[in-house]
């Protein structure tokens, strides 16, 4: 079996596809449940956040795993496998493993180190654990992920490269001013009572607001976390819940709305934001002319392909696996031709803009234009930028929304109502891709590195271990055999005697297993090192089915001493 993972983000995705493939938390363990279900997969353990989706599984076959997971992840998102497919990625064996712990670190993340994302973890791996669908390996790769990503926060300086998705926000609405005055003595609308939610609140209430109004579905999360914060000591805020009816009359008396909920459609259309800003001024809220990207909007192409940010194959000299982008990740390409293409990429790069060049017949005939106006006027005309149009200016906000939704509650219309500043996660991803990397990630990287290669070797060397059991159990049952043999020959034996020739054929038995055992698994534990428990068991003629209840029996004595 081997790590597989199939999935999308923000890295491979747009917002709208991300929107529409959200998967509520029915749906993720739906998901879970076919994935095990299954042929090719023997454990399974879904990561949904807000910007990303990805299946994980211990598979026994790669492409029908591929094939398999890619078209469980279009049946349960709802979005049809054709649109799908371009922007999923692929990463199996040691790059699955290397892009979980980068994942768990926070380098992966809209905003990098951010520490969100241990939490999501957790609560992926609790998912399956409740499903029954994490075995060793989902088991080992979580929690080893968890411990990774709290060692990269803790050994190095990752938090200052980041922050979390709803300061990071913050910071976007407060555009240059320091968020603690921007938001001081302002009211505050939370929408939604969930984590992200109650983590917007705590952050509003750090801040300096002076009151947060909580409006959620069910009341009684609304009042708890109103009360929470009403109770904490470090804030003076004042807080309060209202009925989630009320949200547009709370909307005209609120500075700053923040709103993360699992709805599937819109909690606050265009319409009822221009409404409360009009409650607000007493003046019909203008249009402005938004010049950004309609959403979904593909970005230019970059001038290279092979690099290491948009190669199909990620492979480097000390990892084995490997990783694909797009569609190449479910065409059924086979292990050898894809790592055939990588090192042909990794030889070099090709200028995508070569497609695009004009023929010699093309340039000759603009050689020939240019001429002849230059003969015309006495000059080659210049290629000169268009001049900029001066373009309405935006009032000052009067209302702060922040969308930290997938798929989104707020309608993205907002962006041209004058008056309103409106971030969302599309916008937070265009404004993370600016943001500085910290030298700190250079280190985390090389964490992930070294942690990725311990695991591999610890899974290696569990993979001979029942193996090993075996055989030292073949061993003892024949030792205990001959023993008994001897019993019978030599019944004159008194019991001091027969102790003394016990421990001396025990002595024999472990000085003769002891150095190949240990040499096998240290062999074991390097790359490519799985063929020794197959020549074991060859060499020995080890029953397969008393290796396999080897395995069985610490799985189970594994789970039984897991944490709950």
């Amino acid at each position: 079996m081997s790590l597989l993972v199939v999935g999308l983000s923000h890295r491979s995705a747009p917002v709208s596809v991300l929107e529409r493939a959200a998967l509520t938390t029915d749906a993720q363990v739906k998901l879970v449940q076919d994935t095990v279900a299954a042929e090719p997969a023997g454990e399974a353990a879904v990561l949904a956040t807000c910007n990303r989706i990805e299946l994980y599984a211990d598979v026994d076959k790669f492409h029908a795993g591929v094939a398999e997971l890619s078209t469980l992840l279009a049946q349960h998102s709802g979005v049809g496998l054709d649109e799908l497919t371009p922007h999923l990625y692929v990463h199996y064996e040691d790059r699955a493993v290397h892009h979980l712990f980068s994942v768990a670190c926070g380098l992966d993340s809209m905003v990098v180190g951010e520490g969100q994302i241990l939490g999501q973890l957790k609560d992926s791996l609790a998912l399956a654990q409740d499903l029954h669908s994490a075995g060793r390996l989902m088991n080992d790769l979580f929690q080893q992920g968890l411990r990774v990503g709290k060692r990269a926060h803790s050994e190095t300086g990752i938090d200052r490269a980041g922050q979390s998705l709803v300061t990071f926000g913050l910071a976007q609405l407060a555009a240059g001013t320091d968020v603690d005055t921007w938001a001081k003595g302002r009211k505050a609308l939370v929408i939604g009572a969930g984590s992200m939610s109650s983590l917007a609140a705590a952050t509003l209430a750090r801040a300096g607001v002076a009151e947060i109004v909580v409006a959620n579905r069910t009341y009684d999360r609304a009042a708890r976390l109103a009360q929470i914060l009403n109770e904490s000591d470090d804030t003076h805020v004042v807080a309060r819940a209202v009925p989630m009816d009320s949200v547009p009359v709370e909307l005209t008396r609120a500075d700053i709305a923040v709103s993360c909920t699992g709805a599937t459609g819109l909690v606050l259309t265009a319409d009822a934001i221009a409404a409360a800003v009009e409650g607000r001024t007493g003046a019909p809220v203008a249009e402005i002319s938004d010049d950004r990207p309609a959403p979904g909007t593909p970005k230019p192409a970059a001038g290279t392909v092979g690099n290491d940010e948009n190669c199909p194959l990620d492979l480097t000299a000390e990892q084995s696996g490997f990783s694909v982008m797009g569609e190449a990740a479910v065409a059924g390409m086979g292990a050898a031709e894809l790592e055939q293409h990588a090192a042909w990429v990794d030889n070099g790069t090709v200028d995508i803009r070569e497609a695009g060049r004009r023929t010699p017949d093309a340039d000759a005939e603009l050689i020939d234009a240019l001429a002849a106006t230059a003969a015309r006027i006495g000059r080659i005309p210049e290629l000169r930028r268009p001049e900029p149009v001066a373009g309405l200016v935006r009032p000052a906000p009067e209302l702060f929304l922040l969308d930290l939704a997938m798929p989104r509650d707020i309608d993205a219309a907002a962006h041209r109502l004058a008056g309103v500043r409106l971030v969302d996660i599309e916008s937070l991803a265009e404004a993370s891709a600016d943001a500085p990397m910290a030298a700190d990630v250079d280190q985390v990287r090389r964490i992930v590195a070294d942690e990725v290669t311990a695991f591999g070797a610890a899974q290696r060397a569990a993979h001979i271990t029942p193996t090993v059991v075996a055989l030292r159990t073949m061993a003892a049952d024949v030792m205990a055999g001959e023993i008994a043999r001897l019993d019978g020959r030599l019944p004159d034996l008194d019991e001091r005697q027969r102790g003394e020739i016990r421990q001396a054929v025990h002595r024999v038995v472990d000085k003769l297993l002891h150095a190949p055992t240990v040499r096998v698994k240290q062999l074991a534990a390097e790359p490519g090192g799985a063929g020794y428990a197959d020549a074991l068991r060859t060499l020995f003629d080890l029953d397969p089915e008393t290796v396999a209840s080897v395995s069985r029996a610490v799985d189970s004595t594994d789970k039984k001493d897991r944490p709950e």
